[in-house]
């Protein structure tokens, strides 16, 4: 999974993922995700809540022809992605633009935390315009 675009005016996210992989089945069942991120040099925890669509086949054909070659190779991994193998290699790599996949997410909140000397938290959340909200942490 890879982060490739982040528009701050819309709050909207493309992440890049192989279409067989379980986080896209279970974004199919269920199209809500959260992220987590840390910032170790700003003792910063962030995490987002989002809505996701899954885009593929030809609907990213024009986003696959962007993506450098020695990146494809994620995209096409025989077995399929989270499947057992007996050795650390035991896989085989081979582009597929039919494994490739664009998550769009609309993030809808953003809780932070803060871990200084007093850790601090709030919560912003799209319904309510990004108006922040203190959190005890």
């Amino acid at each position: 999974m890879v982060l490739r675009s982040v528009d701050r005016l819309t709050a909207h996210l493309e992440i890049h993922t192989d279409l067989n992989s379980a986080k896209v089945s279970e974004l199919r069942a269920t199209p809500f995700a959260a992220l987590h991120f840390w910032d170790e040099a700003g003792h910063l925890q962030i995490r987002l809540e989002a809505e996701a669509v899954i885009l593929s086949g030809p609907e990213v054909a024009e986003i696959w022809a962007r993506v450098p070659e020695t990146s494809r190779l994620s995209y096409g991994i025989t077995p399929q992605p989270g499947h057992q193998i007996a050795g650390a290699l035991d896989y085989s790599r081979k582009p597929d633009p039919m494994s490739f996949s664009v998550l769009r997410l609309k993030v809808t909140a953003i809780d932070v935390l803060h871990l200084g000397p007093d850790h601090r938290r709030a919560k912003f959340i799209r319904s309510d315009d990004w108006a922040g909200q203190w959190l005890a942490p």
